[in-house]
């Protein structure tokens, strides 16, 4: 399966069946987009949870210092991370068994995506989620 970027029925599905997105590399500073987008998805409805080992609590919401520290299951790994993590962060995605994993704009790791592709998860790499849900008339 390709990066589904391009594809705007693969990625309105993939946005209407999820319920619980990880976001790692989430921010506790409002200013910061990942806090941003976290704080938007929350308000589409979505269950959000932070990931970052350097933050313990965000907003009164637990963080988590890695995916698998979640205590329930993700439907999208949501990526603010620079390219060079990707690799690991998509072990960590494969491992828990996420169907999806989102790298923001800008982010894009061809390696780190083929092994995404090769363990069956979709790949949405270098797209914005909160662009590409408003684009595509989601909520």
């Amino acid at each position: 399966m390709p990066n589904l970027k391009d594809d705007d029925n693969a990625l309105r599905e993939v946005l209407i069946q999820a319920k619980a997105i990880a976001v790692v590399g989430h921010s506790d500073k409002p200013n910061r987009i990942s806090y941003q987008i976290a704080q938007f998805l929350q308000r589409a409805g979505y269950t959000v949870y932070p990931v970052n080992p350097l933050v313990t609590e965000i907003d009164g919401q637990p963080c988590y210092p890695s995916l698998s520290e979640i205590p329930a299951s993700v439907d999208i790994v949501n990526i603010f991370r620079r390219a060079e993590y990707l690799p690991e962060i998509i072990e960590e995605a494969i491992a828990i068994n996420a169907p999806t994993v989102w790298a923001q704009q800008g982010i894009w790791n061809q390696a780190a995506a083929q092994t995404a592709l090769n363990a069956g998860l979709n790949v949405i790499m270098d797209a914005c989620i909160k662009i590409e849900y408003l684009r595509l008339g989601v909520g």
